[in-house]
């Protein structure tokens, strides 16, 4: 027999049970768990509230297994009303408000978030003590071990995020931005993740970076672009469509590549003329996953197909042709927007 506190079978040590005994000569007998008391003691009801742990132990290794990392925070209450956090020492309720403030801040500009954070600290202990307080108060305190974390008023009633944004939803200018049918040709290739590291290089005003920041939550989404008109745009879009998961990266690839966590998923819209360079930073820094580049020319597609062979991508290549109506008195006649090759890359892991 072993004794655990609360429920065990809610990120606790029953897992660990099953595992090593197998389901069958395994019986639990779960108590009340301390997400449940955390609810009970804000008066608050957990109805449809996102129940997460942060709670990775002493070892390392184990965090990076761990579904969610603090910094995903601030993209999931964009989604949900209440989130309740099992919290470990690293990953505090001070470093989680911190997070919140730091994203709120890129996204919002200054002031006080209307977030309330509670922090139920020791609970069941005689010295059990519930905190409640903004994102702003929660930042400046410090707090006991173990507690729990409740976000509540998250959620902004912004709709959920839906696949397909209009050219004139997104800011840009003189018709640079990929276009509706190729952007969603383009993103369906790239098979994105819920989760890992994508990046949008030559990002121009961000509309792939903005569709799979929205469609992915907590992918984090780097936008790579060098030009001043281009960043402002980026900048804008950011904080119209709220994608907190998105950092602008001011430079010129491959150079400002260098820096960035490894990619699961590149994009490659621009290049600047240094295709081959990008291309092998991409492979250098993508142990598996997935790089599609569009091309408008015949020379940038030889190009493409030549780089992507050299560093040992599975490459697939599709065109896209797209026609559309322009009403021109009372009949409306098809006009062909320029054709495009996109060039798909998967890197398999060994």
């Amino acid at each position: 027999s072993l004794l655990a506190a609360g429920d065990p079978m809610f990120f606790g040590i029953g897992r660990l049970i099953v595992e090593k005994f197998g389901r069958g000569p395994v019986e639990v007998f779960p108590d009340l768990s301390s997400i449940q008391v955390a609810f009970s003691r804000i008066r608050e009801t957990s109805n449809n509230a996102l129940l997460i742990s942060l709670h990775g132990g002493p070892d390392p290794a184990k965090r990076r297994k761990l579904e969610y990392e603090v910094a995903d925070i601030p993209a999931l209450i964009e989604r949900h009303d209440k989130i309740a956090i099992l919290t470990d020492r690293e990953n505090s309720p001070v470093e989680i408000a911190k997070e919140i403030l730091k994203q709120s801040a890129s996204i919002e500009g200054e002031g006080t978030s209307p977030l309330q954070v509670y922090v139920c600290e020791k609970l069941g202990y005689p010295d059990e003590k519930i905190t409640g307080g903004t994102p702003e108060e929660i930042g400046g305190m410090s707090f006991e071990h173990p507690n729990v974390v409740i976000i509540v008023g998250a959620y902004c009633n912004m709709p959920l995020p839906v696949f397909g944004l209009r050219e004139t939803e997104i800011r840009h200018s003189r018709g640079m931005i990929t276009k509706d049918e190729v952007r969603a040709a383009t993103i369906h290739r790239l098979r994105l993740t819920e989760k890992g590291v994508f990046w949008d290089i030559g990002a121009g005003s961000g509309s792939v970076s903005i569709e799979a920041a929205r469609l992915c939550s907590t992918l984090r989404v780097y936008s790579i672009e060098k030009s001043r008109e281009h960043i402002k745009h980026l900048n804008e879009n950011k904080d119209k469509f709220k994608t907190g998961n998105m950092e602008i990266i001011t430079g010129e690839a491959p150079d400002a590549l260098s820096g960035l966590p490894d990619a699961d998923r590149a994009f490659i819209g621009g290049s600047g003329g240094k295709l081959k360079g990008i291309v092998d930073v991409v492979s250098e820094k993508m142990s598996s996953g997935v790089v599609v580049i569009n091309a408008t020319t015949i020379e940038t597609l030889n190009e493409a197909v030549k780089c992507l062979d050299k560093n040992g991508f599975k490459v697939d290549i599709s065109e896209v042709s797209v026609s559309r109506a322009k009403t021109i008195g009372q009949k409306r006649h098809m006009s062909a927007l320029n054709p495009v090759f996109i060039i798909t890359g998967e890197k398999l892991k060994c």
